[in-house]
């Protein structure tokens, strides 16, 4: 499915059968989750955006060939392929092991074609090595929804009370996660999402509103996966002195202004930029995922137009998955 001219609908085409180079892989796909980023994509809220382009960065598929030089990921391998796809290794950021910072990065499904498709390249450095028997479809959301609602998370500490702004794709999985962590969470929705709420609530989560109310006590910190920069004062409002409010999205609207007051206390306001190859094999290797149920809604691949006007829309509880 591919992105001919953005702000338009993708198309499906049939093109030439992929070869890697030196370095990658090509891996037959599985499943792809459709990320809130592949909206931004679509719709030119991120900057250089070359078409034609295949999106998709939450991909999860096998080894079918590999290029010259590669020792792993070895043919027949299940591996996922996350939105950080390539880093040159030697800018100050890659060299001091914040690689998620690097100056001339590649992201799949923006920089590089995705994996909305039969069949995708990668570099097999940034594969991500999964257990054989890992259900693809369910997998296909913790390639990006869930390992950027890790990264957040450990941006919070040991913050017990704990905000999550948007439930959607991350916030369900990051729920689960925070909950299995023994902390409190709270779930904001849109205004009059009965549904979302409903969901959360059916997670174990402490309390669920809109997210123009104030939680029930105050939080010792606040995770906004929404893109709606207005979060940001009604969050920091939210969290009680020293607290933590953490900005997930990688496109956010503009954020109003607000008193100081707001921000005073020591309250930190920070924004989590992409991922790194560490967050993922901590993700998974030390099973921080295992019993995180996804919640999934599938779609056939030519069906992408529809699953991300579904997710546009907000009618989706958990993530949207292409299965291939």
């Amino acid at each position: 499915m591919v992105l001919e001219k953005v702000g338009k609908p993708l198309i499906l085409r049939t093109l030439p059968d992929l070869e890697p180079g030196p370095g990658e892989v090509r891996i037959r796909v599985e499943a792809c989750g459709v990320c809130r980023t592949d909206l931004h994509v679509i719709d030119a809220e991120l900057p250089e955006i070359v078409t034609p382009l295949t999106p998709g960065h939450e991909c999860v598929g096998v080894v079918e060939t590999i290029g010259q030089g590669v020792i792993d990921p070895k043919p027949g391998a299940r591996v996922g392929v996350p939105w950080l796809g390539g880093t040159c290794h030697h800018c100050e950021y890659c060299l001091a092991g914040r690689e998620n910072l690097c100056n001339t990065p590649e992201f799949t499904g923006y920089t590089r074609p995705g994996g909305y498709a039969s069949h995708m390249l990668a570099r097999a450095d940034y594969c991500i090595p999964l257990q054989g028997d890992m259900d693809p479809v369910v997998t296909a959301p913790l390639l990006c929804a869930g390992l950027i609602g890790w990264r957040c998370l450990v941006k919070v500490g040991n913050a017990r009370r704990l905000g999550l702004y948007g439930f959607g794709a991350a916030a369900h999985i990051i729920a689960q996660v925070a909950l299995r962590q023994g902390r409190c969470v709270y779930a904001f929705t849109r205004p009059g999402d009965v549904q979302a709420q409903a969901f959360a609530r059916s997670l174990g989560v402490a309390w669920a509103g809109s997210s123009l109310d104030n939680p029930p006590a105050a939080l010792d910190a606040a995770i906004i996966f929404a893109p709606v920069g207005a979060l940001v004062p009604q969050a920091l409002r939210a969290v009680k002195k020293g607290g933590h409010v953490v900005c997930g999205g990688i496109h956010m609207s503009d954020i109003p202004t607000f008193p100081y007051r707001w921000l005073w206390e020591e309250r930190e306001l920070v924004s989590v930029a992409n991922l790194t190859r560490d967050d993922a094999r901590l993700f998974f290797a030390e099973k921080t995922c295992e019993g995180v149920v996804t919640a999934v809604t599938t779609y056939a691949l030519e069906q992408a137009n529809q699953a991300l006007d579904d997710l546009r829309a907000g009618r989706l509880s958990g993530a949207a998955v292409l299965e291939m």
